[in-house]
């Protein structure tokens, strides 16, 4: 794994990890930290886990019992806590992805930072990132960078396909092809189905 820069983002991991586990809330590390833990760029952002809905109360529990400050945000996908000054997002309802016991048992368990959790694979990861662009969320680096690291793990077409109804990923797509990170392209050979 490479470097993390803000061992904040670790140490608060540990302790989420640790809080879920002992309270037996199945969770899958995503977002950036997933990418990093798969070989991915170093992220300085924010901590997210997936969890079951139905456990998405367990979890703010689990988290406010060590200490961390929890909100539920209007949004009703996602619910939050902080860690001294670090987000944790834990995420019920991500985009393009159905957090369910055949998605949890899909992840790979890996050590993170010498703890044991599983990690959500690189093209749930990578589908549920494309998915959540919209014309007020567009930054399309981090979703570069995680698939310039780590384009020999993913599955390319199957995401492209996952993710054919965003206008915003089929730019995307566009965007590797002109920038030729996957070897041979995807943007236009999805096996018809677009």
């Amino acid at each position: 794994m490479p470097a993390v820069q803000d061992e904040r983002l670790l140490t608060t991991l540990k302790r989420t990890a640790a809080a879920l586990r002992d309270a037996g809330v199945p969770f899958a590390l995503a977002g950036g930290m997933a990418a990093w833990a798969r070989g991915g760029p170093p992220t300085e952002k924010d901590i997210d886990v997936f969890v079951r809905e139905q456990d998405a109360d367990a979890a703010l529990r689990a988290l406010t019992a060590v200490g961390m400050t929890t909100e539920i945000p209007p949004e009703g996908w996602l619910v939050k806590a902080f860690d001294d000054g670090v987000l944790v997002d834990v995420i019920f309802r991500p985009s393009g992805v159905e957090v369910d016991d055949t998605l949890l048992c899909a992840c790979d368990v890996m050590q993170v930072s010498a703890v044991e959790m599983r990690v959500l694979p690189v093209d749930d990861l990578l589908t549920s990132k494309l998915l959540a662009l919209s014309e007020h969320v567009l930054d399309l680096g981090p979703v570069l960078e995680i698939s310039r690291a780590l384009r020999e793990q993913v599955n390319w077409l199957a995401v492209r396909k996952r993710t054919r109804s965003s206008p915003f990923a089929r730019a995307f797509f566009a965007l590797l092809d002109e920038l030729d990170i996957v070897q041979g392209g995807v943007a236009g050979d999805d096996g018809g189905a677009r």
